[in-house]
């Protein structure tokens, strides 16, 4: 029996639906999905198995202009997904012009590897409308296959996914057959709390947090979790706790209930909120927290 196997990395500005597209491949929730931008920090890989293929996905940060430490980081694993790649998920949504960054863009126009462009979003779309982009993408980037999607409705993603295994190059697999991530158990502690912190907040308090899961301990029916949140300012830490803690216990509540949902067992979890100045634009820091290589 042959056996196809390979990397297939989505990019895109934020927002677009890369996340939503990944969970509906892989059938778990991997990715943080939010209404806000910039909610994918890290690359995160998704396997997507079958007898004669293994996809191993990854969904990459929204492509930015960087504006401090932290999101720079972010924009090297967006290098990294060009470098690796087997396959090239470019996602838009209707109505979108551009890439925020003309190099990525030019890097996608004259890729050696197939580019798939997926136009998301259309179930917000007029047909009318729909044509106009299609034919505008398609003189934008020729080389590219342009397939109209909608992640969230999951409209044509299977068919995407189809062509997918067919463009796969023959390999046998990289990882463990039963294996559904590289990310270890905490790092998923870690996105459901900040995902939490992402509904229910405003301005920019979600965007200076970051999440350290400090003890993960599983016994045979219950897991014990012990998380520290780390902002950067004491304002910010009156915010994340709320009045008599109130805002602090609701996020455990529900990211509690996610986790439940994602390990299949009961989870108790603790939560506790430190200051931690300025951590995004510190080089060290950034490194303890999985974004700077090296």
């Amino acid at each position: 029996m042959t056996h196809k196997a390979g990397f297939v990395n989505i990019i895109g500005n934020p927002n677009v639906g890369k996340s939503t597209l990944m969970n509906a491949f892989v059938g778990e929730k991997l990715s943080i999905i939010t209404s806000k931008a910039q909610t994918t920090r890290h690359r995160i890989l998704g396997i997507v198995n079958g007898d004669d293929f293994q996809v191993i996905l990854s969904d990459t940060p929204g492509i930015i202009k960087p504006a401090y430490e932290l999101q720079s980081s972010m924009m090297d694993f967006v290098k990294t997904a060009f470098e690796d790649a087997d396959i090239l998920i470019y996602m838009v949504e209707i109505g979108e012009k551009a890439l925020k960054d003309e190099a990525f863009f030019n890097k996608l126009k004259n890729s050696k590897i197939p580019v798939l462009l997926l136009l998301n979003k259309i179930d917000a779309s007029e047909q009318e409308k729909l044509e106009e982009q299609v034919q505008y993408w398609q003189e934008q980037l020729p080389t590219a296959e342009i397939h109209p999607i909608s992640a969230l409705m999951n409209f044509n993603v299977k068919e995407v996914f189809l062509r997918i295994i067919e463009l796969l190059p023959l390999s046998p697999a990289y990882y463990p057959k039963d294996q559904l991530t590289d990310k270890p158990e905490r790092f998923f502690v870690n996105e459901t709390i900040r995902e939490k912190i992402l509904q229910f907040y405003k301005k920019e308090v979600p965007y200076a947090v970051e999440i350290d899961t400090e003890e993960f301990f599983e016994d045979e029916d219950i897991i014990r979790m012990r998380a520290v949140i780390m902002v950067e300012r004491d304002s910010q830490k009156g915010i994340i706790i709320g009045h008599k803690g109130s805002a602090l216990k609701r996020v455990g509540v529900e990211a509690r209930k996610d986790l439940e949902k994602f390990f299949d067992k009961q989870v108790h979890l603790e939560l506790y909120v430190k200051v931690n100045k300025n951590w995004r634009s510190n080089a060290n820091q950034l490194k303890r927290f999985g974004y700077n290589k090296g």
